[in-house]
């Protein structure tokens, strides 16, 4: 499938009766994304607490997501499990429902070897026709996969397609975009450096901050698409401290914060994880007013 544009991170709001997944919530947040005009939704990602989730509760997410989106734009599931056979069962899963894409990164407690990691997303592949998105987030997950060895495993597993990279190391971007000639799609997931992974060649950028700024980051893409460099210089940095601010705060517990603010209420993240200090909420607040 072709995907470009903004890839868009929805929250997962909890009840705060119960703790529960508020599912209410979660369309409520998709329909803020939608209304941002994001090119897709990928749920179940850093930003959706997914590995805080029961089971039930991620099944429960995947499939509402999907029901609710009811193809106004692709769904992506994101897929970051300890053990190979759980990773499949939840590939099969998403196929089940809907799912367009999904989104996999090998979550690790041991170091694999690159042979281990092959295999892992071979299998995944060989349970589901779903494309798959590669990807490498080393500081989440605990592995870092180079640009040759993502793009091996495209060349090599049938529907391995396109690369999420989310080091921060923008040659790794300079290096995929050189090395296949410019034909696999990668996507940057690193907020802070946008503009630059954007003028490197990336189809785009998996991002939640469309939850709270709107369409800013669909401006921002559609000015360097249109060769408009001037105007994605100042699109950017008017987002700078903003995309910085909710990364080091936690993606998760500043985007319901920020929710909060804009008065829609989806509860904190889910413990151990702790929302926002009074001070940062102050900080996120001031933002949100000079942006919106």
């Amino acid at each position: 499938m072709n995907l470009s544009g903004i890839v868009g991170y929805p929250v997962t709001p909890f009840s705060d009766k119960d703790g529960s997944v508020n599912l209410e919530q979660l369309g409520n947040v998709i329909d803020v994304l939608l209304e941002s005009k994001v090119d897709a939704i990928a749920a179940l990602g850093s930003a959706g607490e997914a590995a805080y989730l029961s089971e039930a509760e991620w099944q429960q997410v995947a499939q509402y997501t999907v029901k609710h989106v009811n193809a106004k734009v692709p769904v992506v599931i994101g897929i970051a499990e300890l053990t190979t056979a759980q990773s499949v069962n939840r590939a099969k899963y998403a196929h089940q429902v809907g799912a367009d894409m999904i989104m996999v990164s090998p979550f690790s407690y041991y170091k694999l070897n690159e042979d281990e990691l092959f295999l892992h997303y071979e299998s995944i592949s060989n349970a589901t026709p779903l494309p798959i998105m590669i990807y490498n987030n080393p500081a989440t997950c605990g592995v870092d996969m180079s640009p040759e060895f993502m793009l091996k495993m495209v060349s090599n597993i049938k529907n391995a397609c396109m690369i999420k990279e989310s080091t921060g190391d923008i040659q790794r971007m300079h290096k995929i975009y050189t090395l296949s000639n410019g034909e696999v799609p990668f996507f940057n997931g690193c907020n802070h450096m946008a503009l630059e992974a954007l003028n490197a060649g990336a189809s785009g950028w998996c991002t939640a901050a469309p939850c709270l700024i709107g369409q800013q980051p669909k401006q921002l893409f559609e000015a360097v698409q249109q060769g408009n460099n001037e105007k994605a210089r100042e699109l950017f940095y008017q987002q700078y401290a903003f995309l910085e601010f909710i990364v080091k705060s936690g993606l998760a517990a500043a985007v319901k914060s920020g929710l909060s603010i804009q008065g829609h209420e989806f509860g904190g993240p889910r413990k151990p994880l702790l929302p926002l200090t009074n001070a940062a909420q102050q900080q996120l607040n001031n933002m949100l007013k000079m942006l919106n």
